[in-house]
């Protein structure tokens, strides 16, 4: 057969779904499955989203425009205003999803051959995009010891070469929980003045933030002007995963010029999706305040059961809703395969993600997982139980 190409065969699998064939076998078997594995929320979506499309009335579903309709677009920056990031509707890019942002930017500032660094642990999906896109990862490790906070800036410093276009943050952090403090942004925005590169942050979790703390976006630095690019979604913000609404953000003016051009060539974002996430903005600060009340208590209720297993030990997130838990297991994707295919309790067995893959050092994070404290607590809390049994079974074979 002619070869496939070799992009294609060096597309990693997602570990967040490349388990999916051992959870649908088990589903078959009977078994009942806590997901624990895929950051998809259960909280409702804004009623406010659904009625839009529900009530609407369109007769022709045509294209939107390639940068999306500029009603949503208004009112997204909007939006951003009130949260102290000061740009306008011309600023950025209605998406399909955060995920083609991400793809889009990488387009737009990188070459085959060149390079982005990125702290890691991270969102698998950038190694994704980065061999997409003919680019190669420079990991940067932070640790588990200090909760995945930011490595000194040193080591990306050592990171940099003259193929160097990017680096990448996730704030707060997929899959660790991290939240990036004011002084972290800071020194981020002065290493990236001082090699000229592009600062991008994927901030779709900016709401989800605990115990008090601000999120501190890129982008309330005017001196990172032609250097920040921020990605963002209501997949999460408003429990809208399914919409595969997105943006891209940024000030450079010749970077969205850039930018449409690959918005153009994808035609445009899907019209009801759009609709569903311009209305969707005109929802209450109380839901917000209700959503974080609900995830600070999942988290310290997940954290509280995982410390009290023998050999287990917990990073305290302060944002997103994530954990990464080191669990007395060589092997983390061998134990999550076994809990999905050898072992339950009266029926019911527990999905994890092995961490490994958020990763793009080979061998790192082996016996990690994360965690999506996405279930009620007492859904949670049965899935420690499990979790908790099914260690002890692992090891005792």
């Amino acid at each position: 057969m002619p070869k496939l190409s070799f992009k294609g065969l060096e597309m990693p699998q997602s570990p967040i779904r490349k388990l999916a064939p051992f959870a649908d076998k088990a589903i078959e078997e009977g078994k009942k499955i806590y997901f624990l594995n895929i950051g998809q929320p259960d909280i409702a979506t804004p009623k406010v989203a659904l009625d839009a499309v529900k009530n609407n009335d369109l007769e022709i579903l045509s294209y939107s425009p390639s940068s999306g309709f500029e009603s949503y677009k208004k009112k997204l920056a909007n939006y951003y205003v009130n949260n102290g990031i000061d740009i306008t509707s011309d600023d950025l890019i209605v998406t399909t999803g955060g995920s083609e942002a991400l793809l889009f930017t990488m387009g737009s500032i990188t070459d085959p051959g060149d390079e982005v660094i990125i702290p890691e642990p991270f969102y698998a999906n950038y190694n994704g995009f980065a061999v997409a896109s003919g680019v190669t990862v420079r990991p940067v490790e932070s640790h588990f010891e200090n909760n995945f906070a930011l490595p000194p800036i040193s080591e990306f410093e050592e990171q940099i070469t003259e193929r160097t276009k990017a680096i990448i943050i996730c704030n707060p952090g997929n899959p660790t929980g991290y939240l990036y403090t004011k002084d972290e942004i800071q020194k981020l925005a002065d290493l990236a003045l001082k090699h000229d590169l592009f600062l991008v942050a994927d901030e779709v979790y900016r709401e989800f933030v605990y115990d008090g703390v601000e999120h501190h976006s890129i982008m309330g630095l005017p001196e990172l002007k032609e250097h920040a690019i921020m990605v963002d979604s209501v997949s999460k913000r408003y429990s809208m995963c399914g919409a595969r609404i997105g943006c891209m953000v940024s000030r450079n003016k010749e970077l969205m010029a850039t930018a449409l051009k690959f918005a153009q060539a994808r035609l445009s974002p899907p019209t009801f999706a759009q609709i569903a996430s311009e209305a969707a903005l005109d929802t209450t600060k109380d839901y917000f305040l209700e959503v974080n009340k609900e995830y600070t208590d999942r988290r310290d209720t997940l954290i509280e059961a995982l410390e009290a297993i023998d050999g287990v030990r917990v990073a305290n997130p302060k944002g997103a809703f994530y954990c990464v838990a080191e669990l007395p297991v060589e092997d983390t994707e061998d134990f999550a395969k076994w809990l999905l295919s050898e072992f339950d309790v009266n029926g019911e067995t527990v999905m994890v993600a092995p961490a490994a893959g958020f990763y793009s050092t080979p061998g790192t994070g082996l016996n990690q997982i994360r965690i999506a404290y996405v279930l009620e607590k007492q859904n949670l809390l049965k899935a420690v139980s499990i979790l908790k049994m099914a260690l002890l079974a692992y090891n005792s074979k």
